[in-house]
């Protein structure tokens, strides 16, 4: 984790289960790691998950990203 990271409050990584249109946090923390850039995100501002691969991401932009790289994949 960065300082920046560290100045804006983001300490400890949380453990989460993705669901669909929600998510339970199973460990306490601040943030989750993007799957796909491995920047952290603040709990508060977690939006984008796969609930399929049980992965976080930063943003739509990132998810899509993802998205299409499994597709390539199949």
């Amino acid at each position: 984790m960065s300082t920046a990271d560290t100045l804006l409050g983001l300490k400890t990584e949380a453990r989460v289960k993705y669901l669909d249109s929600d998510f339970q946090v199973m460990a306490p923390g601040d943030f989750v790691r993007c799957a796909v850039t491995a920047k952290p995100i603040a709990i508060s501002d977690l939006k984008y998950w796969s609930v399929d691969l049980q992965e976080p991401y930063l943003n739509a932009e990132v998810s899509a990203r993802r998205y299409k790289e499994l597709q390539e994949q199949k």
